[in-house]
Order: structure tokens, then sequence, then C-alpha cells
């Protein structure tokens, strides 16, 4: 039995600039009204005014969504929306509302916009869109039974909702549900070699160029760092899976999104112990969110071209696996001691890093469920940030801030470095105590990037996963950073 991605769920999205007099609604309607939070008074000039007067009084203020039923016996839920509306906020309440309306097995949902301010209709819009094919979404369960199926077809927007974008909401829901699938998979499910088919797969849907280097190339290539984490495995199907999207007409050298795609972390010889190896197949998925981004990118038809890279690998125990104190030389020549063999998405980016930086990018972006300081630096509600251009810390946090995909960035000092050296190399893989891992990565990883290529390292253990869902996603599984990730890449483009 072989999981499929279904890709994106039909839904119907229709615009209507008029408010419609009546509100009376068919069977299997539900309706969200939308008012602003510091003018409740907006109630008093609808068709429910005196029932939702009523209704709302049973509430504390400071309930928000709030869910009713209707006159008719139909669902409503009302919104209170800030006036200074940012995304995060806006695909938060999105989420909260829409998840209860698909759970009543609505076939339609009315949108209705009692808002002054046109952009925080839009905002609200687009929010929705994405929250809904969010949670309409099925991740991938290996079971005879059928997918339960869906109900919800259409969602009207009634209102100012003409601005509104839904084609980037669109085609960054279906690289997040990209994303998000993959790491789902069970780890017998999504090896190195059946990522790398279902990849290439896709690249011939899409109209992607692929090339892989696989264990044989990378030898020739000198990619002892890479190398490393796969000594042990018990199957050659590891490498790094070049894809290139070329639309018509693009010139110049291409934007590039890379991504960790560990499949499995026994930890190697610094094996994880008790519970701790639990969930390590997901430990791919910077990699799926770079492909899902890639995907949205695509959907996009986005004018620059963009390259994916996919180090795809898995790290095992056994009697050719890496030590401690190992001396390992990486494809550019820099020799690593190692210190732990846990570490090793560094190991694998490196490499990947090292061979990305050939190709003359014009920007990098990274992703990798990478450390476990981030997490303890930022808990577990938005990402950690990298780069080696310091004119871009505030970028970086106001596109996470755009997109509603917080991320936040750490320094990137040399003398960081002073704590990496080795007696036998170049330099230690990481610190053997100490906290800030999460800077010490970056700053190896740093060593492997052209000084003249802007590049941006996103460590995603701290948004990959949050209990209960976080911003639209209603997973625990997030897939954080395809939105990003978009963001981000028009924002260089642009400059």
């Amino acid at each position: 039995m072989k999981p499929e991605f279904p890709g994106l769920p039909q839904l119907l999205l229709e615009k209507d600039q008029s408010v419609p007099a009546s509100w009376d609604l068919d069977p299997g309607e539900g309706v969200v009204i939308l008012v602003p939070e510091d003018d409740r008074e907006a109630l008093d000039h609808i068709p429910w005014s005196d029932f939702l007067e009523k209704r709302l009084s049973a509430y504390p203020e400071t309930a928000n969504p709030v869910f009713l039923s209707t006159p008719d016996g139909g669902r409503a839920a009302v919104v209170f929306v800030p006036e200074h509306l940012q995304a995060f906020k806006a695909l938060t309440l999105a989420r909260k509302v829409i998840g209860p309306l698909i759970a009543e097995r609505l076939e339609e949902v009315n949108v209705i916009s009692l808002l002054d301010e046109d952009e925080s209709s839009c905002a609200m819009a687009e929010a929705i869109v994405a929250a809904a094919h969010a949670a309409l979404f099925q991740l991938p369960r290996i079971t005879e039974k059928p997918p339960e199926a869906n109900t919800l077809r259409a969602i009207r927007f009634f209102g100012e909702f003409e601005e509104a974008d839904f084609e980037f909401a669109e085609a960054t829901a279906e690289g997040n549900n990209l994303a998000r699938w993959l790491t789902h998979l069970p780890g017998n499910y999504l090896t190195p070699g059946i990522y790398r088919d279902f990849a290439e797969s896709l690249a011939r849907q899409e109209g992607w160029d692929a090339q892989f280097h696989d264990c044989d190339k990378l030898e020739e290539l000198g990619a002892g760092a890479f190398l490393s984490v796969v000594a042990a495995s018990p199957v050659r199907d590891a490498g790094i899976l070049h894809l290139k999207y070329r639309p018509p007409g693009a010139e110049g050298s291409p934007l590039a999104l890379v991504g960790k795609g560990i499949c499995f972390d026994t930890g190697g010889s610094n094996l994880k112990v008790g519970g701790s190896m639990l969930g390590m197949h997901g430990d791919m998925q910077g990699s799926a969110v770079a492909l899902g981004a890639f995907l949205a990118i695509t959907r996009l038809k986005f004018d620059q071209p963009v390259d994916c890279w996919l180090a795809l690998a898995e790290n095992h125990i056994g009697s050719r696996a890496v030590k401690c104190n190992d001396v390992i030389t990486a494809l550019d020549g820099t020799t690593i001691e190692l210190i732990n063999t846990d570490a090793e998405g560094r190991m694998v980016l490196s490499d990947t890093l090292a061979l990305v930086c050939r190709e003359n990018p014009r920007a990098i972006i990274d992703y990798a469920t990478l450390t476990g300081g981030v997490v303890a630096a930022l808990g577990q509600r938005m990402a950690g940030a990298i780069t080696n251009r310091r004119e871009w810390v505030e970028p970086i946090i106001q596109a996470g801030e755009r997109c509603g995909e917080r991320v936040w960035p750490f320094p990137y000092e040399d003398d960081y470095d002073e704590d990496l050296k080795s007696k036998v190399a170049d330099t230690l893989q990481c610190r053997t105590t100490g906290p800030g891992d999460h800077i010490y990565a970056a700053r190896l990883l740093g060593r492997f990037v052209d000084k003249d290529i802007g590049w941006v390292h996103v460590d995603m253990a701290s948004s990959g996963t949050h209990t209960g869902g976080l911003a639209h996603i209603p997973t625990d599984l997030q897939g954080f950073g395809v939105r990003f990730g978009v963001e981000w890449l028009k924002k260089v483009a642009s400059e």
C-alpha cells in the first residue's frame, strides 16, 4: 500500500462586493461575520442585529471567535478583528473559526465583512482560505479504510474582498500540505530512495529539471562530510537531489532553496536513548519545506530561476559508522573533527551548501530541523534564523510578520569560531558542551557558503511541530516555512 499525495482539495472561492440584504441560509450553509473589534455597533445594521445582540451578551468580551446557532438553525461564527491586523493573528483567528465549521460537515461557508478597512478584510479572507485548505487536508494513513470525505465545497466572500490574494494563499497551502504529507510518512515509506523517486516524479509532472548526485558521484567529488553520515547505511540510496525551475525568458543566477532530508536519525555512534528516537522519521522536514516552497513558487509562476537542493540520507548505527574524534574531509577540502555523530544535519548540509555555491546562486535559503539550542532559545512558536548579511536581519523579521510564519534572527559573529578550534583539524563539528548550539551550527555551515552569496539559514526545530496547531495549521505537524520561503524569495528577487 503506497500513499499518494492528493494535492490541493477542490474548493470554490467566490467574491461579491455587495452584502446580501437577507441572510436566509440553506441547510448545509454556515456564515462567518467579520466585525471590527473596536466597533461592535457595526452589528446594529444587519438583519440579525437583535438576535446577535441578545446571544452575544451571554459571552465575555474576550471570547473570539463566538459560535452560535442562527435564527434558522444554521451555524454562525462571529469574529472580532483588530484594527491593525498582523498576519499571524489573522491566520490564528482563521484556524479557530474554520475548523469547527468544517467539523459541522457544512457544504458552504459565507464570509460577510462588516470591517471598515479593506486591508483587514482581505487579510482575513486570505487567512480563511489558507486555514480551510490546511484543515481539509488529511495526513497520510497506512490503512485499507478510505479517507473521510470532505463536505465543504465553497467559500463565498461578501464585502470588500476584491484585493484578496487567493493565488498566494492556495499556492502556499499546497506547498505546506506537501511538506506535512512527506514529513508524516513513516520512515519505511520514505527512505532516501523512495523520496528521490517521488521528487523526480513530481519534477516530470511540473516540468522541472532533475539531477541526482548519488554516493558514487559524491565520493568522486570528495563530499566526505555528507558521506560520513551514511557510512553505516545498509542501502546506498542517499544523495543530493538538484531540481531546477526555469520559467520562460528567465535569465541570470538562480535563487536557491536547500533542505535537510534525514529520513531517519538514530544518532549514529552517539545513539539516541529512551524515547528520543521516536519521531526521527520527521528529521527530513527541512527538505519537505524546501520542496513545498519550490512547488508554491511554480504554482505562482515565479518569473525568476530557482533551484531546490534536497540532502537525502539516513543516519544509521553499525560497524562502519563514523566515531567521535574521527576527522573527515568535506567537499571544499575543509577538515572536520567529529564531536557528536547525532549532529549529522550540519554535515550533510555542509557539503550540500558547498555544491550549491558551485552553481553561483544569487541567494540561498536553507531549512533544517537542526538543533535543540533554538528550541531552548525560542520555544516552539517561531523559527530561528541566521544570515551572513547583517542588513537582512530586520527584513527577515518583517518577511515573517508579513506572511504569518514568524522568524527571529540570531547573531553571526566570527569570534564564535574560537570555540570550534580543533587540535587536529580545521574545525570542530560542534562544541563538546555548552549552550548556543544553533549559533555554532550556523558558523560551521557558513564556512561552506561563499562570502559574496547572501544566505539565510532557518533552524526550524523550534517551529516544525506545535501541539494543537499554530497559526492556520490545525495539526501538531506544522510544515513551517513554505510561506516564509516564498515571501523571502519575492523580497530578494525584487532587489
